[in-house]
């Protein structure tokens, strides 16, 4: 398939990605109570979540042609910003058991890539499930886009899912000159608030203006993707107009 170049990700990009960070979600089943879930891993179309072995998301399941369900995902931003989601998503799709046999080996594999404390619970009060997701929708401050389980199953995470967090609260703790400059490129129009670090990927930064009237989301591109933390370093300071600043953390 050709991938056209863009200055940012696609929003299957962006549901993959987000699904790896999960700040909360909720699975909601007709006829059952809705179940916090603090594991998410999203493998092409499917996503495989831990639920209470004995709850009422379990006992749902039909076994046999799989029940209609719904998982929610709040993606938050890790900086203290006025109002911290970042968008919301819906996987809407067939929810099926896996079975107990290979509850295991698949934790294991899904650990290799994911990893999550969580996965240990299997078999200790918590047993897996898979949502074969039919569509997706991602609603963020820009509006709302629905995804097909094909762009879905196409699509990989951001390579800086991992380490996002961790350099947007350095920057906004740490390197408040560095923001400054970055916020140069934001259009001057936008400018009129507090403006603070909100996303960060291999096409560019996006940032959360607090304003007196609301909040306004900006993209500031690079001028290329980068694919790893070195260029990201530097296509970051290279954007301020900073080239010899001290280098971001891995």
């Amino acid at each position: 398939m050709t991938r056209t170049t863009t200055d940012r990700p696609t929003d299957a990009e962006m549901i993959q990605t987000i699904c790896r960070r999960v700040g909360s979600a909720i699975l909601a089943i007709e006829g059952a109570d809705t179940t916090p879930i603090d594991v998410v891993h999203l493998f092409e179309s499917q996503a495989f979540v831990l639920v209470p072995t004995h709850g009422e998301a379990m006992a749902a399941v039909d076994d046999t042609e799989g029940t209609p369900a719904m998982l929610e995902v709040t993606d938050w931003a890790p900086v203290d910003l006025r109002e911290r989601v970042r968008s919301i998503i819906w996987l809407n799709g067939t929810l099926h058991a896996v079975p107990r046999d290979l509850e295991r080996d698949l934790a294991i594999e899904i650990a290799g890539e994911h990893p999550d404390d969580g996965l240990l619970d299997i078999g200790h009060g918590a047993s897996m499930l898979r949502l074969q997701v039919g569509s997706a929708v991602i609603a963020s401050g820009a509006g709302a886009s629905s995804v097909s389980a094909a762009e879905l199953a196409d699509a990989d995470p951001d390579p800086f899912w991992e380490c996002e967090a961790g350099w947007l609260e350095h920057l906004d703790l740490d390197h408040a000159d560095l923001v400054g400059q970055l916020a140069r490129k934001v259009p001057t129009d936008l400018r009129q608030g507090r403006v603070r670090p909100l996303g960060l990927d291999r096409f560019g930064i996006r940032f959360r203006i607090e304003g007196v009237d609301g909040d306004s989301d900006v993209r500031v591109p690079f001028p290329r993707p980068v694919s790893d933390v070195v260029e990201l370093s530097r296509a970051l300071r290279n954007l301020a107009g900073c080239p010899f600043m001290n280098s971001m953390p891995d």
